[in-house]
């Protein structure tokens, strides 16, 4: 069920049709994931400073289903007249078309790049009374017990799939999957000792964290983290190869006007620069990307496909 939320609307939204050119009445914003979840914060902290300046209401659709593949679909094939366009991510663009024979899009050809917005870590963590305090102990555990340790995720293709899945690889584990539909049933799955780890984005398991719910273990970036510097990183945790940092950004359909897409892009990059947001989505722990034209982001996003894919190939990473 999509959750569909009216974020803002301009006094001057009423103004007529004829007055305008683009944007001619509302605008979509479609999330791949559920309220709640990192890209879901990310949309609505950049929709409430976006609608204002666009002169009509931004509506954030929440579509979490199958990591993100049902929404990337529906974007793909949605009227490219620049009133829809959606938040895309490392997960959508890159992991989903490698990891699934057929994902429904081709993350290049069927959009048109906006902008990137920030970049985001994953944690490693466990249950608040899990016996497990190191990335060692998992390990252990889960070579003694092949086959029994299983680890959550927001739903297959999606970073905290890939993040246990390269550790799984790395350290040559036989873990289980249990993949939920949307990050936050997931993150709930490892509170309540549902299963034994997981990876998620730094953002949404935060506070939790702090609060005792959640205990962290490593964090997956090359540095450790300035929200949470306790944490090692999962290099100085023993894995030395291992980094994930995960990317977002904005695409509409390909063929939307480039008057949108370029309109769109700046008006993106001006709410990336604001003061307010950059505080409080810094606090949460995103880092904020360059500026980018879309075509330069579009150029990032087939070199991110072409790094990745022969990863995942060596790694034999398929969708169940």
């Amino acid at each position: 069920m999509h959750r569909r939320t009216l974020l803002a609307m301009p006094a001057f939204a009423a103004l007529p049709a004829r007055a305008q050119t683009w944007p001619s009445r509302q605008i979509t914003l479609v999330v791949p994931l559920a309220p709640g979840s990192t890209a879901d914060i990310m949309a609505r902290a950049l929709a409430e400073k976006i609608a204002p300046r666009l002169g009509q209401a931004v509506v954030v659709d929440n579509r979490p289903a199958a990591g993100g593949i049902v929404a990337l679909q529906q974007l793909a094939r949605a009227e490219p007249d620049g009133h829809i366009f959606g938040l895309i991510s490392q997960g959508t663009q890159v992991f989903n078309p490698l990891i699934h024979r057929t994902p429904g899009y081709d993350p290049l050809a069927d959009f048109a790049a906006i902008t990137p917005a920030a970049t985001v870590s994953n944690v490693l963590i466990v249950p608040p009374r899990s016996p497990f305090t190191t990335l060692a102990d998992v390990l252990a555990a889960a070579r003694a017990n092949p086959g029994k340790l299983t680890y959550s995720s927001g739903g297959v293709g999606t970073s905290h799939h890939l993040s246990s899945v390269l550790l799984a690889h790395m350290a040559k584990l036989d873990v289980v999957h249990v993949p939920y539909r949307g990050a936050p049933a997931g993150i709930q799955a490892v509170m309540s000792a549902e299963v034994d780890f997981a990876f998620y984005n730094t953002p949404t398991v935060i506070t939790q964290i702090r609060d005792g719910l959640l205990k962290g273990l490593a964090v997956t970036s090359p540095a450790r983290s300035a929200l949470l510097p306790d944490l090692p990183t999962m290099k100085e945790a023993g894995q030395p190869d291992y980094e994930i940092v995960t990317w977002m950004g904005f695409a509409a359909p390909a063929r939307a006007p480039r008057a949108a897409v370029e309109r769109l892009n700046a008006e993106l990059a001006a709410a990336l620069a604001d003061a307010s947001v950059r505080e409080r989505m810094s606090r949460l722990g995103f880092e904020f990307s360059p500026p980018a034209s879309p075509d330069a982001f579009a150029q990032f996003i087939a070199r991110d496909l072409d790094h990745w894919r022969p990863i995942l190939a060596a790694a034999n990473v398929r969708a169940e």
